[in-house]
């Protein structure tokens, strides 16, 4: 067993170890659902990130910057960063204020209405059981590449490490493994980097070779490259797509349910604000290391293939084997946690939103009347049922995985994007809206949905190549809007809906405390100042080199000329 191999198992071995520890706390459906709803703020912003972080960002979007779009992939992490923000001040805190067990749940609770909860329930089976597919794949073509293990073995391999320590510990070991593998794949791609740099000749060096690079001109130049041989024809172009898949992604982060569903297990609402606020600092950073990182790799070896395979050559090539093998285990472990937290997800909204009764949590149980023997096995079937949804959600996925020709790329482009087109509009209205009413609510989600689909289902059959001002997440968004707003404007807000929504807007008295308030503050505070203190040292490390860099190009190009 070679060094890669080991660190594969050993990692995994450790994953499921923790899954383990965190499985016998479980005691009911809230502690399987959403942690006991008691998770700290790092736990929080550990599964924020992580979540979020799947392969495609260390492979995808690493191979995008090594082509020579890193400056693009950045200005889009920036905009979808704020999602994070927008999220959680505008609607995740007040999810969590619904006490729900589910977002479909909340949706349920707020419009009184099983149908939406139905329909939230299958668009999430749909689109997170599309994604975990795709990063089923992608972490098997990583051990594959590495491990020299046949496909069908690197599946496997995959799927029971994910399935084993979800199916046990749900929400509970989800959180726990998903800030562990945080910290090990941001540790490891700032040390990997340090390293491609050191290779390269040091940072002034690798900024004067790749601001005058020939074979790649432009890129890392604000706008990357462009040209005849690219997708972007000019740098407006460029900028205009980088700005509205940012914008669109980060009404993804905003309200999707494997990011907003993470405040549900908060153990405050300054828990959902604080998380936010190092979500949003942790993933600007780990985006500027690992992009500049990839597009630096071209001054070490310009002849990648393909480009995904960036930092998977980094760690067989460049870094010591040890590292390398870290380096493995670091990219496996961001598709792990993306993995488990989808699995979790599907398998929560089987069980209790389209499989489940009308009843939503324990808190409805009790008020109805159950007593406390017919609550403990009421609950303890729901927790049954969640697991065997999740293990049949998984045996579904794997059968497709070992079937299905693999397509990566356009899962992940569809997976994502549909929960901004079907939900975006109806969750921020559900908060802030005293009009829109339950038949406006769910054909707005019916509406976005069937637009984004069908637009991403022509535009994969090659009828139609959609502009980026019409990308089926934006269009998707509008007419969801445009559904909402003609079918509520012929509808009636009942009471029930207008008193639950009046009723979010009324803060929980535990969540006045001024000490605890003033330490909440702080961190927006921190989040403006590490702002300020990226952009001062991307001026004086990036900006201001580059800019001598080409300066002296053209200086040397004006003398030969004379």
């Amino acid at each position: 067993m070679n060094s890669f191999q080991a660190g594969i198992v050993i990692s995994l071995g450790c994953y499921l170890a923790i899954g383990w520890y965190a499985g016998k706390r479980v005691k009911h459906l809230e502690d399987f659902f959403v942690a006991g709803r008691n998770a700290p703020t790092v736990l929080i912003l550990g599964t924020l990130v992580a979540s979020f972080m799947s392969t495609n960002a260390f492979m995808g979007e690493a191979g995008m910057s090594y082509q020579g779009h890193a400056p693009l992939v950045i200005i889009m992490t920036c905009f979808n960063c704020l999602g994070y923000i927008v999220g959680a001040v505008f609607f995740g805190r007040y999810l969590r204020r619904s006490r729900a067990l589910t977002v479909p749940d909340f949706f349920r609770s707020r419009f009184k209405s099983r149908r939406i909860q139905v329909f939230a329930g299958v668009s999430i089976v749909a689109g997170l059981s599309a994604y975990l597919l795709a990063v089923t794949w992608g972490m098997a073509l990583i051990i594959t590449e590495v491990t020299g293990f046949s496909e069908v073995v690197a599946i496997l391999m995959v799927w029971a490490s994910y399935t084993l320590f979800t199916l046990y510990s749900g929400s509970r070991g989800v959180i726990l493994t998903d800030t562990v593998m945080f910290l090990l794949f941001s540790s490891i791609i700032v040390v990997t980097a340090f390293f491609i740099v050191q290779a390269a000749g040091g940072w002034a060096s690798v900024i004067d070779s790749l601001a005058t690079y020939a074979d790649k001109p432009g890129i890392i130049a604000w706008h990357g490259r462009v040209g005849p041989d690219v997708y972007w024809q000019t740098p407006m172009e460029a900028l205009v797509w980088a700005s509205i898949l940012g914008v669109a992604w980060g009404i993804v982060v905003a309200v999707s349910p494997w990011q907003t569903s993470r405040y549900l297990m908060a153990r405050s609402e300054h828990v959902v604000i604080r998380s936010a606020c190092g979500a949003l600092i942790a993933m600007l950073l780990l985006y500027l290391v690992t992009n500049f990182a990839a597009a630096t790799v071209n001054l070490i070896n310009p002849d990648i293939t393909p480009p995904e395979s960036t930092m998977i050559w980094v760690s067989m090539n460049l870094l010591p084997t040890v590292l390398g093998a870290i380096l493995i285990c670091g990219v496996l472990a961001a598709g792990l946690s993306s993995a488990s937290t989808f699995l979790s997800l599907v398998g929560f909204s089987v069980s209790h939103d389209i499989f489940g009764s009308a009843a939503g949590s324990a808190a409805e149980s009790v008020e109805s009347g159950a007593g406390e023997t017919q609550l403990s096995q009421l609950q303890g079937g729901r927790l049954r049922n969640a697991r065997v949804a999740m293990l049949c959600v998984g045996v579904t996925v794997i059968v497709l995985a070992l079937m299905l020709p693999r397509n990566i790329y356009w899962l992940t482009h569809f997976a994502g994007p549909l929960f901004a087109s079907s939900w975006g509009v109806v969750a921020f209205m559900s908060i802030w809206s005293r009009r829109i009413t339950e038949s406006g609510a769910f054909w707005g989600m019916a509406v976005g949905f069937a637009v984004n689909v069908g637009m991403n289902a022509l535009s994969l059959a090659g009828f139609v190549k959609w502009p980026v001002m019409a990308d089926p997440i934006l269009v998707g968004v509008i007419c969801s809007y445009i559904a909402v707003a003609i079918v509520s404007r012929r509808g009636t807000v009942t009471a029930m809906e207008s008193d639950y929504q009046e009723a979010l807007h009324r803060m929980p008295y535990a969540e006045r405390d001024p000490e605890t308030v003033r330490q909440t503050l702080l961190w927006p505070k921190v989040m403006v100042v590490m702002g300020a203190l990226i952009s001062v040292l991307m001026t004086l490390f990036y900006a201001l080199p580059y800019q001598e860099a080409v300066a002296g190009v053209l200086h040397t190009l004006a003398e030969n000329a004379l």
